[in-house]
């Protein structure tokens, strides 16, 4: 692989793909208004190397952030009460949360999470395996401060 200077701020190179590989990306581009395909390679990369970043940081104990997103069933006994404990046990970890009634039955709520991967992770199983909770996931993104 070639070196590349540090100093530089853009790098251009050459790539070379099969008809039907860039056929498909460039309607992926299209589907997401991109205004040219650097701009969709370095976001594909940037998610690419937080995905990474998300597992090397599981060993080394550094700090993430992420969303975790749940639908429930508000009419469940206790589950607000089980969903607010679960949250408070975790006071470092949740940043901020909030609540959106959907429909007579269900309700979204998001949390913002700040911490080591594992723990959030733990979080979100907490949260999902709660009895009246239909879908919970947990979203990993990054604190930006690895990327450039």
């Amino acid at each position: 692989m070639k070196k590349i200077e540090k100093d530089k701020s853009i790098i251009r190179f050459g790539v070379s793909i099969p008809y039907d590989l860039i056929h498909a990306f460039d309607e992926y581009i299209r589907e997401r208004e991109y205004s040219n395909r650097s701009e969709a390679i370095r976001d594909l990369i940037r998610e690419k190397l937080i995905g990474q970043e998300w597992e090397e940081k599981e060993f080394e104990g550094q700090e993430v952030v992420g969303i975790i997103t749940y639908v429930f069933n508000h009419h469940k006994r206790d589950l607000v009460d089980s969903i607010i404990d679960i949250q408070h046990d975790f006071p470092d970890h949740v940043i901020v949360s909030q609540h959106v009634h959907l429909d007579h039955h269900n309700c979204l709520e998001v949390a913002i999470v700040r911490g080591e991967p594992n723990a959030l992770r733990n979080l979100a199983y907490k949260l999902k395996a709660l009895k009246g909770v239909k879908h919970c996931q947990l979203t990993m993104t990054t604190t930006g401060t690895s990327l450039s």
